[in-house]
């Protein structure tokens, strides 16, 4: 028997028997080690979420804190000891020139950073401090004898599982229910450490 090259072959061998074996790895082998790389990945998947959410929530907290030093800084040099009432108004800088007292980041009310939402208002049975016209960067609305401020995950259990809120005594608190800063701090909430 002769093939299209011209070789030779004994009677009842077929050229693709007389071929050499092909290098390299067969489905079963190579199916093994995705099988092993998914069981690998599954493992390693839900430690990196956790530690993804707890990331979000170290920054939730920053973020309180960063807004409190602000409100801080706003009483005691523009609100004529009263605090600004939302993120925006926080964030507006001096009329006479400056930077506002938060980071770009928070300028909007609602905010979002880091998979959590931020809101900020007049907390209630707050007293406007003075009028609007009187504060250094002329906000929207008068500068207020007390604030709260809160910080939500934007879709809890995944980009974080513990809310946080916060007012213009400075603390801290979280919750495992959602916050709003249209009412005060429940007193279930507890301070974070």
């Amino acid at each position: 028997m002769t093939d299209v090259n011209g070789f030779r072959f004994a009677s009842g061998v077929s050229p693709r028997s007389a071929c050499p074996p092909q290098a390299g790895f067969t489905i079963i082998e190579l199916l093994l080690v995705v099988a092993i790389i998914g069981i690998v990945a599954s493992i390693a998947v839900p430690g990196l979420l956790r530690a993804r959410m707890s990331s979000n929530e170290a920054s939730a907290i920053g973020s309180l804190r960063t807004i409190n030093s602000g409100q801080a800084a706003y009483s005691s040099s523009c609100g004529k000891g009263g605090y600004a009432t939302t993120l925006p108004d926080l964030y507006k800088p001096p009329t006479t020139g400056g930077t506002g007292w938060i980071s770009p980041d928070l300028n909007a009310s609602p905010s979002t950073k880091s998979g959590y939402t931020f809101d900020m208002a007049k907390a209630p049975g707050a007293i406007d401090v003075t009028a609007a016209s009187n504060a250094c960067n002329a906000p929207a609305d008068p500068p207020a004898s007390e604030y709260i401020t809160a910080a939500a995950p934007i879709t809890a259990g995944a980009s974080g599982s513990r809310y946080f809120a916060s007012d213009n005594r400075g603390g801290i608190f979280q919750h495992t229910a959602l916050m709003s800063v249209s009412s005060a701090i429940p007193s279930a909430a507890i301070p974070v450490q």
